[in-house]
């Protein structure tokens, strides 16, 4: 069963990534051409959203089962094990606290520029941090 979770967590990454790079983009394409914020920029925004969350609820199942998730916390000397068992999973918390805080700032805003600026510099940042801390030796 840990080997079906860790490998869908894999899989569902590519998707969450692919759905969030195109979050980011289309809100850098809408702030900078000055265009209106329509229902399909904000279903692009929930489906970064979802797909981030989802990935989130799927580490979390694989952080308290997995050898090298919480039973390996205390081994900080060990690269690969600190990037497992603490960074990876404090960095995405982070990155995906960041994308929800600008999901919910821009339904308070008005102007279809400050909502494209709030997804642009939230879903951004968490963009950021999420490709900072993937196993990438693990991935491939």
């Amino acid at each position: 069963m840990y080997e079906f979770i860790q490998k869908f967590h894999s899989g569902w990454a590519y998707l969450a990534l692919l759905l969030l790079v195109v979050a980011v983009v289309n809100s850098i394409i809408g702030m900078t051409s000055k265009k209106e914020f329509t229902a399909k920029d904000r279903k692009i925004a929930i489906f970064g959203l979802i797909g981030t969350h989802t990935q989130l609820l799927i580490g979390l199942i694989i952080y308290f089962v997995s050898p090298l998730g919480f039973a390996s916390l205390g081994q900080m000397s060990d690269k690969a094990l600190r990037l497992t068992s603490l960074e990876h999973p404090l960095i995405n918390i982070i990155a995906i606290t960041l994308i929800t805080i600008g999901w919910s700032k821009h339904k308070k805003l008005t102007t279809s520029e400050s909502k494209f600026k709030t997804f642009s510099i939230f879903y951004g940042l968490g963009l950021v941090l999420i490709l900072s801390r993937i196993p990438w030796s693990m991935w491939f």
